[in-house]
């Protein structure tokens, strides 16, 4: 999916997770989101077992999104220890 262009949508509670945040840890998850609506470049997995949802690794957290259509809809923002609870 390089190469492709995608519409970035953040749930609120992806947003109230993101600012919680430190100040570096916030402005190294908005390149990381602005470089995913460009298409699908750094440590991106497809989570087994569920259809269209991927996880993008930044640090030790982690951004959990789906893939509708050409929308990436970001559901959380975790620390990789609570990422998969």
């Amino acid at each position: 999916m390089a190469g492709a262009n995608f519409e970035l949508h953040l749930s609120d509670e992806a947003i109230a997770q993101i600012r919680s945040l430190s100040k570096e840890l916030r402005k190294r998850i908005g390149e990381r989101l602005t470089a995913l609506e460009s298409g699908f470049h750094g440590d991106i997995k497809k989570l087994g077992g569920l259809e269209n949802k991927y996880r993008m690794r930044v640090g030790n957290h982690r951004i959990l999104f789906r893939l509708v259509g050409k929308q990436i809809q970001v559901y959380a923002v975790k620390d990789r220890k609570e990422a998969y609870e």
